[in-house]
């Protein structure tokens, strides 16, 4: 994203600057502008190394310490900066001014001073307002040059001991021509490096910004796709054990009472719940198949459990038998159709059956023998599916209720939301138990035609 040299080398500065105890800009500011002074000095022991050459341009003992107090005094008033960068390069500007009257005019000087206060102007303040600034300095300098050098009785270096410039008109122009070009050449260029340094900084933090939205949006999706798995195979396992067991708690109950009166139908109703046993853990194999890695799964050829991913997935094709598991339980099931018989998407006909089987085994959990009518309806604008239980026979004191499983409902409504379905439970008038899932068949929600296109392409898996 940002692995330039400058990003590089500004982590570095921070990473050292902060190792020293220097975290405010205040305190960094400071720091700069010592490093500042003691550069200045460097540069003005270079300048000044030769002596000869010094006093063959005019500049004496007095010119090199004014430059150095007052190269000094500007590189201290970076300390301000941050703080307010119009009046540290105003001020910065007001030095230079007064640097240049009182150096000879072929002796102009200037530090590095007047380069970081208008860069930081062009990183702190708006374009136009540092072009506004910029400008105003550029001119404000040159006309310093042009009264301190050119303006007749004001020619401080004649009066420090230099010598006024002997120019005509045509040669002034040109030196204040020069002296402009120079002074917006330096304020400008620095100021259009600090635009550029605060450009960059902005786009920087734009692509971090966009790379965490990016990395939360990410994990958002994961979280919700975890969260839609762990509800489907919330659903997958409730169904599935739900149903079973609830009937081999049925066929234990008449196991213990007909061990004594009849133990061949005992031994009968023994057999039919190790062969329950076997399909429930069967199939709940199937479903831990899913949760490792799809296609693991022990997939069967039969209509019940037919699954390509590893779990199973019946629809109406075998509601039949549903049905017929019901009675054999004690449950009398009416199951009346209306309508030819039509193909449903993979994830909706799983959804008809397992709402039938969790209905069927609900009423046999809280109205044991209580009769139950099925009706499934295909209608030109609809597929429904009604399944209605009458009120149970009065319970035994004696005999405790069974624990509500407490996840039925919840997971009828969820497997109906998924495939845009409209679903509703509640009692009848006549003191039963009405559930009921209608599905538009004219239309269906972008979730659901995705989940259909989904289920089709692999094979039907839920």
């Amino acid at each position: 994203m940002a692995n330039g040299w400058p990003d590089r080398f500004s982590a570095w500065v921070d990473d050292r600057l902060t190792r020293v105890g220097l975290t405010s800009s205040f305190q960094r500011d400071c720091a700069l502008a010592v490093a500042v002074v003691l550069a200045s000095a460097v540069l003005l022991l270079v300048l000044f190394a030769d002596s000869g050459e010094m006093e063959s341009l005019g500049f004496g003992p007095f010119h090199m310490a004014a430059v150095f107090v007052v190269m000094t005094a500007q590189a201290l008033l970076l300390c301000i900066r941050r703080v307010n960068p119009v009046l540290c390069l105003a001020v910065v500007a007001v030095l230079q001014v007064a640097l240049i009257a009182v150096l000879p005019v072929e002796g102009a000087v200037r530090g590095f001073a007047p380069f970081v206060a208008a860069y930081t102007c062009g990183v702190l303040l708006p374009v136009r307002r540092a072009v506004r600034v910029v400008t105003g300095v550029a001119v404000f300098e040159t006309a310093g040059f042009v009264v301190t050098h050119f303006v007749p009785g004001l020619t401080m270096a004649a009066q420090l001991g230099g010598q006024a410039p002997d120019a005509s008109w045509t040669s002034a122009v040109w030196l204040a021509i020069g002296q402009l070009v120079s002074s917006v050449l330096t304020y400008a260029a620095a100021a259009v490096v600090g635009a550029y340094a605060a450009t960059r900084r902005q786009y920087v933090e734009l692509l971090r910004v966009r790379a965490a939205e990016a990395i939360e949006s990410q994990r958002a999706r994961a979280d919700a796709a975890i969260g839609l798995e762990r509800s489907r195979m919330a659903r997958e396992l409730h169904d599935i054990a739900a149903h079973h067991l609830s009937g081999m708690v049925v066929q234990t109950a008449v196991v213990e009472r007909l061990i004594d009166r009849d133990p061949q139908a005992a031994k009968d109703a023994a057999a039919w719940i190790r062969a329950q046993g076997k399909e429930t853990l069967h199939n709940l194999r199937l479903v831990v198949g899913t949760l490792r890695e799809p296609g693991q799964g022990d997939a069967r050829g039969d209509a019940g459990v037919l699954e390509d991913g590893g779990a199973p997935v019946p629809g109406l094709a075998v509601l039949d038998r549903l049905l017929g598991t019901a009675r054999e339980l004690g449950t009398p099931v009416e199951f009346v159709q209306e309508g030819d018989r039509r193909e449903l998407p993979p994830i909706a006909d799983v959804t008809f059956y397992r709402v039938a089987q969790e209905a069927l085994a609900n009423a046999r959990d809280h109205a044991p023998g209580a009769p139950a009518r099925v009706l499934l309806r295909f209608l030109g604008s609809e597929v429904s599916l009604d399944v209605v239980t009458d009120a149970g026979p009065p319970r035994d004191t004696a005999t405790p209720p069974r624990g509500h499983r407490g996840f039925g409902l919840v997971g009828m409504k969820e497997r109906a939301q998924v495939i845009g379905a409209t679903f509703d439970a509640g009692p009848t008038p006549f003191g039963g138990w009405r559930v009921s899932l209608a599905l538009p068949v004219d239309r269906e929600t972008p979730e659901a035609a995705a989940l259909r296109a989904w289920g089709t392409s692999t094979g039907g898996t839920s």
